[in-house]
Parts: structure tokens; sequence; C-alpha cells
């Protein structure tokens, strides 16, 4: 036996795991459970102190929206840099003058840059075009968009992020759990009266959205953050086991003892009731179909005992690890009513 097959052996007990779903037994139990210990295993940073928030500049010279870019302080010093783009049409999607908000999060890649389609280094042009330039297409459709940076990523880079990673885990956290941390104080600094293009965010409507770390960020944030009114990750959903278990993968997608517990599909316990779509490509070498359908056979059963049966949605591209925009966006719409 290899050590692969001795951690292969480990982790498949064929028993079920002591927080997974269970159809058998009452939902509300089973998720407030859940929860708790998912919350221990996260390691998310605390709140500490109000949020501020510091006004780069504002960009009024493109035709289809106003940038603003900003900063907000996540924790007591640390500052994480954002782009805003205010759709400059009428939308159709404004409710008493105000807009959802949509806050979009890139995964391994040079930084949030992309999803404001702005190429800056080589390889940029061909992120983009594989459907990153999330927060121009969510402007587009009439949401006030949010391209936020991701600790670890883009200009919150420091090398590569596998050493914010393992100092996460040697002071009791997790790198996830802070990105996830980072998106609840971004939450919390859209509910101050900043004034602005700020002052037209739908706080009752915010969303997140990402591909591959940018899709794990989503998913698990939505998981934790329940002012959160809908997810879309894309090429991030999976089992533990058939992905991030199961082949090489970034350390900032680990949670330690995470599969002695639950599995990712699981977390649909915590997500549910909000209104979740699942991205993914069919030729997704890292996120293999198969594990994303039968982890999206669980997150169904979740989401019907949660009384929410037609809240989740599963959406797959015919290509590999990429956004699909076209199939996506429609299907997230219709899901969350705007």
């Amino acid at each position: 036996m290899n050590l692969k097959e001795l951690h292969y052996s480990l982790a498949d007990t064929g028993c079920r795991l002591p927080y997974s779903y269970d159809p058998s037994q009452p939902f509300e139990p089973q998720r407030a459970r859940a929860e708790k210990k998912f919350l221990e295993l996260l390691g998310m940073p605390e709140k500490k102190g109000e949020v501020s928030v510091k006004v780069e500049f504002v960009n009024d010279s493109d035709p289809r929206f106003t940038e603003t870019r900003f900063a907000f302080e996540s924790e007591p010093g640390f500052f994480v840099p954002c782009h805003m783009l205010m759709p400059k049409a009428a939308s159709a999607k404004s409710r008493g003058g105000l807009l959802p908000v949509m806050i979009c999060i890139q995964g391994h890649s040079t930084g949030m840059h992309i999803s404001i389609g702005r190429p800056k280094f080589p390889g940029d042009e061909e992120d983009i075009a594989g459907g990153r330039d999330f927060a121009i297409q969510a402007a587009g459709r009439g949401y006030l968009a949010i391209a936020m940076e991701q600790r670890g990523l883009g200009e919150l880079r420091h090398g590569s992020c596998l050493l914010p990673a393992s100092q996460a885990l040697l002071i009791g956290r997790t790198l996830l759990g802070e990105r996830i941390f980072d998106v609840s104080r971004l939450i919390d600094a859209l509910s101050l009266p900043l004034g602005g293009d700020f002052a037209s965010a739908d706080t009752g409507r915010i969303y997140v959205m990402g591909n591959s770390g940018g899709g794990t960020t989503s998913w698990h944030a939505a998981a934790v953050e329940h002012r959160l009114a809908g997810a879309m990750p894309s090429c991030a959903f999976n089992t533990y086991r058939k992905s991030i278990f199961a082949m090489d993968h970034c350390f900032c997608n680990h949670i330690p003892r995470i599969m002695e517990f639950m599995e990712m599909p699981d977390l649909a316990m915590l997500s549910a009731p909000t209104p979740v779509v699942i991205v993914a490509g069919k030729k997704d070498s890292i996120f293999p179909i198969d594990g994303v359908l039968e982890g999206f056979d669980t997150v169904k059963q979740i989401y019907k005992a949660a009384g929410v049966p037609d809240a989740c949605a599963l959406v797959a591209g015919e290509e590999g690890h990429q956004f699909y925009p076209d199939i996506a966006w429609p299907v997230f719409d219709e899901l969350t009513g705007n």
C-alpha cells in the first residue's frame, strides 16, 4: 500500500460522517449541529470594532458605469481593496431606487482587475475570455457590482498564497475562513451610511459569485453569512473526496479535519434556504463532473427537506474550468427573482 492508498483507506470508512445530512432524521437539529461544528473547523477571525471605508477615487469616464475604488478595514489595520461599478443605464432590477449587489470574487488569477475586464499581466486576456469579468457582466445586467480582492491573491498577494494559508493554520485560522470573513465585513460596510453610489445598495439583496477559488469562497460563505440573498459558485463545488482530497489543489482550499465530520455538499444544510446556482464545466479536470452530480443530489435532498426545493440549481457548460455566463445568469436571475 502506498501513501495515497493509505490516506484513501482512512478517508473511506464506509460509514455516514457524523455531521453529514441524514434524510431519516429531523432537519433543524442536524443543521444546528453541523453549523456549530463547521464554524469551529473554519477558524474565522472575530469581529473587532467598526468597519471603516476609504474611497480612493471615483472614475466617471466609462459610458456604462461609474467606478468607485475603495478599501474597507476588515481587521484592525488591514484593508481589503475593491472596485464598485454602478450601472449608468436604468435597471429593471431597481426597487425603490436601490440595486441588488453582486460581490465578485476571483480565484487563482492575478487579481480582481480580471473582474472589471482590465488585463494587466500575461494571461489576463485568457482569464477574461473565460467569462471571468464578473463585475462587468453584473453591472451590465443591472447589479451594483463590487470586485473584491481575496487574501493571498492579487493586490493582497505576498508570494504564493501557500504562506498565508500556512500561517493562518498556525494561529488557529484558515485562509478560507479569513476570506469568508472579508465577505462578511464588506456586507457590514455596505450597511453604513456612506453616501455616493454606496447609497444605491439594496442591503436585502446582496449576492456573491466567483470561479474556482472565488467559487470556493462563494459556496462556503453562503453557509456562514446568512445576510447573503444568493450565491453563484462556479467550478468549485464537488465532494471533498473527489476533488480537494483526490488531487493537487492549492492549500487555501483546505479546512483541517473537515472530512472527519462532513462533506462539501452537506454545507447546504447551512446555506438553505438561500438560493444557490452551482455552475460547473463538464470537462473540468480539477472539479470533475461526476463529483458535482453526486454532490448536487445531496444538495437537492437538503433543500427539499428545508422546504425550498426550487431554491437550488445546477448548470453545466460543455467545456472546462471557466464561467459560463450565457447559461448561468438567466438561471440565477430567475431563482433570485431579479
